[in-house]
């Protein structure tokens, strides 16, 4: 690890031509003014700083809610027991052979290891961005949850909630929210469940479970998706008496849209087709769906105590006794407790750092009017994006378009406006590099007179000598 700990800062000196800070330098009533605040510490958000380190843009800080080696889902609610993307897939490297995923795990493992490995581990996958972070040297600040933003002067304000209930205040020009699946949201629940039943009595995929209390239970799982498949695994795994996983498709998903989305093509050009073609795009990819993999399928099936029940959606649960009765058009099923795997919800106003400004953000709805053979509830919620991930304001006028224009959206809500990005390991070189890009754009244009009086002032003499050189 050392010799490629060297071999990356090799790599970079040889090219750190014209990454030096270019950005002039602000403050705010005596305050440092970052260039760009980042809000998510997990791989979009590394990626996207190292990103605008490449171009120069180097006054950045990371903030993230959760302690060090904490951000992201890899070691906290993630269940699979590896990542479902291939394991050549580059992410957070963004094109240096020497950070690639491939050089961390033959430094650690041995190249012998990575030729006969499938795909990477989740824990594998958190310690590569731990790597990542340390040997990039990017600022990150943990224990910070952003609470609030406002506008004032030109500058985002934004409000911080730290350890031990610690309110801190930070000035920024831009803020990239790199806050992932859920950036866009809320994890969903059906409200038949949560008005029905109390909270001891089921959990969604993405909190805390403590599997070994479901030791020697029947547990019902909702979800056709990959994490729903996941947590029935770990609760078989962890003794569980019976799972039932129920999904409301009369069959489990099977063809995986992201494979063939992962083409150059695809991923650096996709947010540059009109909206009725993006549309249309999204329309198949959404109704696809991804499906687990082949082996998340087989770690449930290989346990005999397990069954999957297509078509069969919930239709009301309640709690009876010790048991909690599901009704489906089948019939009622008994559990002991219930998982959901029924994912999230694009909801801006569910984001407590976007409350105030959801009402004047443009979403797709807004924007967009598909032919009526092609109406989508869900696409429509979706915030519409400019070409730089940025929000655009419903109403043209708004007071507070600047500020929209200053807010990039790198989260999972950003794919109808812009493909795959911040939470897509497979796209994250081609999404960072665009995101970046207009980033620069906006600071240097904005700053553009204050360039050309540099410029102006600039009076550094290269050629010092008019007499011929002396000969040694």
């Amino acid at each position: 690890m050392e010799q490629l700990n060297k071999r990356v800062r090799d790599d970079l000196a040889k090219i750190q031509y014209a990454t030096g800070n270019w950005c002039i330098p602000r403050k705010h009533d005596g305050e440092d003014v970052l260039d760009v605040a980042i809000i998510g510490g997990g791989q979009g958000g590394l990626a996207t700083c190292f990103g605008l380190k490449r171009r120069g843009i180097t006054n950045t800080c990371i903030f993230d809610t959760a302690p060090k080696g904490g951000e992201g889902p890899w070691i906290t609610f993630a269940r699979m027991l590896t990542l479902r993307t291939p394991k050549y897939v580059t992410g957070p490297d963004l094109g240096i052979p020497s950070l690639t995923p491939q050089s961390w795990y033959e430094a650690r493992y041995g190249a012998a290891a990575w030729h006969t490995l499938d795909k990477i581990s989740r824990q594998d996958w958190q310690a590569y961005l731990d790597w990542v972070r340390d040997v990039l040297e990017l600022p990150v600040k943990n224990e910070h949850e952003l609470v609030d933003i406002e506008w004032q002067d030109n500058l985002l304000k934004l409000t911080f909630s730290c350890a031990g209930g610690v309110q801190k205040q930070v000035w920024a020009r831009k803020i990239v929210l790199a806050t992932g699946i859920e950036g866009g949201g809320a994890w969903h629940v059906p409200d038949f469940i949560t008005k029905s039943l109390p909270k001891t009595r089921y959990a969604h995929t993405h909190e805390q479970i403590d599997f070994e209390k479901l030791r020697g239970k029947r547990i019902g799982v909702l979800g056709a998706g990959a994490s729903a498949f996941d947590n029935a695994a770990t609760a078989l795994e962890h003794g569980a008496k019976q799972v039932d996983l129920c999904l409301r498709r009369k069959k489990i998903p099977s063809v995986n849209p992201y494979r063939w989305m992962e083409n150059a093509g695809f991923l650096s050009y996709f947010s540059e087709l009109d909206d009725l073609v993006r549309w249309r795009f999204m329309r198949r990819i959404y109704d696809l769906n991804q499906p687990p993999p082949q082996d998340t399928f087989w770690r449930c099936r290989s346990h005999k105590n397990f069954a999957f029940h297509t078509g069969t959606p919930w239709l009301s649960v309640k709690e009876e006794g010790k048991e909690v009765v599901v009704t489906t058009p089948h019939g009622e099923m008994r559990f002991d407790f219930l998982i959901i795997g029924t994912g999230f919800v694009i909801d801006l106003a569910q984001r407590p750092e976007l409350a105030k400004l959801a009402p004047h953000i443009a979403l797709w709805r807004d924007c967009f009017a598909p032919p009526e053979d092609e109406q989508s509830t869900l696409l429509g919620s979706h915030p519409y994006l400019g070409e730089r991930f940025q929000f655009l304001p419903r109403n043209a006028s708004d007071p507070l378009a600047p500020m929209l224009a200053a807010i990039h959206n790198f989260t999972f809500s950003a794919t109808p406006s812009m493909g795959l990005s911040g939470s897509s390991i497979s796209a994250m070189r081609f999404g960072v590099e665009k995101l970046t890009f207009g980033i620069g754009r906006d600071l240097f244009v904005q700053d553009g007179e204050k360039h050309l009086q540099s410029l102006l002032d600039y009076n550094v003499d290269e050629l010092v000598s008019l007499e011929p050189p002396q000969c040694v």
